[in-house]
């Protein structure tokens, strides 16, 4: 048995000053919260708590959830002050050296001194590395999310008109843009009710294959809530691209502009338009 529990338990305050003092003086920890102290001695606590079982290799274990639960919200609360992994890590770490001295004091031989030292070094590098891959997944969901959100910005379903609306899409059309999109148009036409959908592909850089997939799969999810789709924004290029990759569209209806598939939409759900002539001032 270690007796790691019992030095933490005699030592804890000379521990924790020693490590305050160490982390104040690491040029590598920067914006040090207010609550340092209380987060250090809660720290202290799991430690000798978790490491009291006697199980100081495996930290995944039921008696280190207090500790990881602690390490997780540690390492969300330096993440948004901006601190990388590697000084996330460096609040753990910086714990050796303070207690490596008290191991050392409560050693009884050299033998003794370099079993427990040897075991708390490999425990704090355990957990100093569990702080990084909190750390990066965070950072993960955190970029994850706001990819969402700018693919959720960039696929704006409008309503043109009474029965009508559009989809400007803009940017590479793939897989995962394509169910976004999909769920939008069919959100909005179950919503309000239309018949009719352009899908705007002006801002689409390129069209192959797999993007006719795509569009043609929205227009089929389209038509199964009852909306016909026109899709615009046909350029020579593009036009030219589909003929030679032996694309068809099949009966989905197609426009050069916006404005050539909202007459066309107008017409189709019973409406003119008129030009009047302007009145003399």
């Amino acid at each position: 048995m270690s007796k790691l529990p019992d030095v933490l338990k005699r030592r804890e305050a000379g521990i924790l000053t020693e490590w305050l003092r160490e982390l104040k003086q690491s040029a590598g920890l920067r914006g040090l919260p207010p609550n340092l102290e209380e987060t250090c001695r809660a720290f202290l606590v799991q430690l000798a708590q978790a490491s009291r079982n006697g199980n100081l290799t495996d930290i995944g274990k039921p008696e280190w959830n207090e500790m990881r639960h602690l390490l997780e919200e540690l390492s969300v609360s330096r993440a948004r002050q901006g601190d990388t992994p590697s000084e996330t890590a460096g609040f753990v770490f910086s714990l050796k050296q303070p207690l490596f001295a008290a191991i050392r004091d409560e050693a009884k031989n050299i033998e003794e001194m370099a079993g427990e030292t040897w075991m708390a070094s490999r425990l704090l590098d355990s957990l100093g590395l569990y702080t990084t891959e909190v750390h990066q997944k965070g950072r993960e969901d955190i970029i994850q999310r706001q990819q969402a959100e700018m693919m959720e910005l960039s696929t704006p379903v409008v309503r043109l008109w009474e029965g009508i609306l559009a989809l400007p899409l803009i940017g590479t059309l793939d897989s995962e843009r394509t169910q976004t999109v999909m769920e939008s148009l069919l959100e909005k036409i179950v919503e309000t009710g239309a018949a009719i959908a352009i899908i705007d592909i002006t801002g689409v850089p390129t069209v192959d294959t797999l993007v006719a997939q795509h569009l043609l799969k929205t227009v089929a999810a389209a038509r199964l809530m009852g909306a016909d789709c026109i899709i615009s924004g046909i350029r020579p290029q593009i036009a030219q691209t589909i003929v030679h990759l032996g694309v068809g569209l099949g009966d989905v209806i197609t426009k050069a502009s916006m404005a050539d598939a909202f007459s066309l939409a107008l017409k189709r759900s019973g409406y003119s338009l008129i030009r009047h002539q302007p009145e003399n001032a």
